[in-house]
């Protein structure tokens, strides 16, 4: 399984979806991951498991606003499908990466 991290901009009807049976009160801090990418960033995300892959969707206020915006939405546009999604190869990591990180972590 690998994770992929988006933002807002690249968030799938099919993940807001998930996103809202998931948390349909809305998150909470206790709901959001946090670490730190390849350049040393601090990033806040939703963990959103879809077919064999874990999308860590950042969250912030421009997600709030697609959360919003797609619950308000009646238009028939055809969504951004997950095969055109354009992922950053540098933001991708394994399972084992993330294990070894959550070791040193304790």
């Amino acid at each position: 399984m690998k994770r992929i991290i988006i933002d807002h901009t690249k968030v799938t009807d099919e993940i807001l979806n998930i996103i809202m049976e998931d948390y349909p009160d809305g998150y909470t801090d206790r709901d959001v991951l946090k670490f730190k990418n390849h350049k040393g960033e601090l990033i806040e995300a939703l963990e959103i498991k879809l077919n064999d892959d874990i999308y860590l969707v950042k969250v912030g206020t421009k997600l709030d606003k697609a959360i919003t915006d797609f619950n308000e939405d009646d238009s028939d546009e055809p969504a951004v499908e997950e095969d055109d999604l354009d992922v950053d190869d540098d933001l991708l990591t394994d399972d084992e990466d993330e294990d070894d990180k959550e070791s040193e972590k304790e």
